[in-house]
């Protein structure tokens, strides 16, 4: 059973409580009415803290083992300045970006687990949080024009946030971290990425980016 239908769950058990409450102070069964008023709260309560947890998960896609999370497909637009294709797998969605510089960046967020957390479904989970470009050259890196995408929202409660500002209240969290790959942009260039437990992978797919990364790495 997920999260969101565990949440649920609690929640037609907590209106069930707080109806029989109701019902028994009508009837001037104080304790009784009080005892299922309070159970009937808690089980809401609950339900909406797991509700809003399963909300913001369900940003992340859950890692298992390499996948790929995307690729990218690079048109030269003038000096230092490429058109980006990012299309997200498995699902394809496509994204067209401007990106300066001579390199660009994807970068994610990764959310492990303890053990006995994987148990109840919850599996390593990944989302990526941006994509930008990088110049070799420092000055530029400080000074030149800048161009960076946020690739996700962050709806329901912040688990990344609220774990990084409280490390011993979500025991269930084995780690936090951020994981970025990059490589150079050419012309025609084509790469994917993959994620695995320890972050993120690119991979040339073309000749045209075998060629950059040769070079680059020279």
């Amino acid at each position: 059973m997920n999260l969101q239908a565990l949440s649920i769950v609690l929640a037609i058990f907590g209106v069930i409580l707080a109806a029989i409450g109701l019902r028994n102070l009508f009837r001037a069964r104080l304790w009784s009415a009080g005892a299922s008023l309070v159970t009937g709260s808690l089980f809401l309560a609950v339900a909406a803290l797991l509700f809003l947890i399963a909300t913001n998960l369900h940003t992340y896609a859950r890692l298992t083992y390499e996948a790929p999370v995307a690729e990218l497909l690079f048109e030269a637009r003038g000096p230092q300045r490429f058109q980006a294709t990012l299309s997200r797998l498995p699902e394809g969605q496509q994204q067209m970006l401007m990106v300066n510089g001579d390199e660009w960046q994807l970068d994610a967020r990764v959310l492990k687990w303890q053990g006995w957390a994987n148990v109840l479904g919850l599996n390593a989970q990944y989302r990526l949080e941006r994509i930008g470009g990088r110049y070799r050259d420092i000055e530029l890196e400080r000074n030149g024009p800048r161009s960076v995408y946020a690739l996700s929202d962050n709806p329901g409660w912040d688990i990344w946030a609220w774990t990084a500002d409280h490390p011993d209240r979500l025991p269930f969290v084995d780690a936090v971290y951020g994981s970025a790959t990059y490589l150079p942009m050419a012309d025609g260039a084509r790469y994917r990425v993959t994620i695995s437990q320890t972050g993120l992978l690119a991979r040339p797919m073309n000749a045209a980016a075998e060629s950059a990364a040769q070079n680059w790495m020279k």
